[in-house]
């Protein structure tokens, strides 16, 4: 039986200092391989390709640079799937500051208009950049020399958010440096790193803030109506009418299928809702909701505003008496389901 092989995988925007950070960090350590994003980034898997590359190396600490493409759950799970064989000890997600803000919230600035520190680079879709941040070990800001204050202040208290339990690193002369990390252990294939968790965990303690970066937690006991609900997404949430969500997450239930608890998943303009369990195959201790509990991390946020319109796209109190019967008739424009997996799946 070969070694096991530590791995630390490198995560970020397609960026020059990743490349090189992958670089420095395999030196530092004396990590004798890096296989690089270049090496990975037209295979159908580049996980795959990578382990399969991993099997014929007698290195027993590697470095992995990833495209940028890769949403994190993928790369812990399909490390974990291979078991003790390659352990993923660190994820390291490079953070972007001259553009990291409009990549996660997917607002496109003005025609013409660019702020003076911004860098050209090819884009990550939000929900990729949130999740390589979310379930990073470490951070490292890069690109943030020139960014103003106020911003650089902004942008590291909502990476925290994002991230409360990563370590956030920044060089002002070697963007491509190497933060010190401690002991670390491997990734288990679940994971409650993400802030949203921990907000529905009530353990949610990031420790940097700043007046613009808002985040709660909202609980309500009744089912959406999905029509409101649609409503309320498209011209409002997602025109700013309450401050930039940035992220938003967790259960939900709409009245016209109550039966199920999906898993809301928001990034910057898009969203959707997974079914993640039928009540009829659960003990009541198992449900994993009964209404609605949600996370909302964002910019400006209005929280009492965006309270009261979510309450407003549940149900009424003559609604809510009429019982799942005739709410399974109410119109429903959301997009339809693929059944819920059955609990002994």
């Amino acid at each position: 039986m070969r070694t096991p092989v530590d791995i630390v995988a490198v995560v970020g925007p397609d960026t020059p200092q990743r490349s090189a950070y992958a670089g420095s960090r395999a030196r530092r350590d004396g990590r004798p391989v890096v296989i690089s994003a270049d090496a990975l980034r037209h295979t159908l898997d580049p996980i795959e390709a990578a382990i399969t590359m991993l099997e014929h190396t007698p290195a027993d600490r590697v470095v992995i640079e990833l495209p940028g493409h890769l949403f994190a759950p993928h790369v812990i799970g399909t490390f974990a799937d291979h078991g003790d064989a390659f352990p993923l000890t660190e994820i390291v997600c490079i953070v972007d500051a001259a553009l990291a803000l409009p990549t996660l919230s997917g607002i496109e600035p003005p025609t013409g208009f660019a702020a003076p520190w911004a860098v050209a680079r090819p884009p990550q879709s939000p929900a990729v950049a949130v999740s390589q941040i979310e379930f990073a070990s470490t951070l490292l800001l890069v690109n943030w020399e020139a960014v103003p204050t106020t911003e650089l202040s902004m942008l590291m208290a909502l990476v925290n958010h994002l991230a409360p339990t990563a370590r956030l690193c920044m060089r002002a002369h070697e963007p491509a440096g190497v933060c010190d990390h401690g002991h670390v252990t491997p990734y288990p294939a679940a994971q409650e790193r993400p802030g949203w968790v921990a907000l529905l965990n009530e353990e949610f303690a990031p420790h940097m803030t700043d007046p613009r970066v808002r985040a709660f937690r909202y609980e309500q006991f009744r089912p959406f109506h999905p029509g409101r609900l649609k409503r309320l997404l498209e011209r409002e949430i997602g025109t700013g009418a309450f401050g930039t969500v940035i992220r938003s997450a967790g259960f939900c239930r709409l009245a016209t299928r109550s039966h199920l608890t999906a898993q809301w998943n928001h990034t910057g303009p898009s969203i959707s809702f997974t079914p993640l369990a039928n009540d009829g195959d659960l003990d009541e201790h198992d449900l994993l909701s009964v209404g609605q509990d949600l996370a909302f991390i964002g910019l400006d946020l209005r929280e009492g505003k965006l309270r009261a319109a979510l309450d407003s796209a549940t149900l009424t109190d003559h609604e809510f008496a009429d019982g799942p019967v005739t709410w399974r008739d109410y119109p429903d424009p959301l997009p339809s389901w693929e059944p819920a997996p059955r609990a002994n799946d």
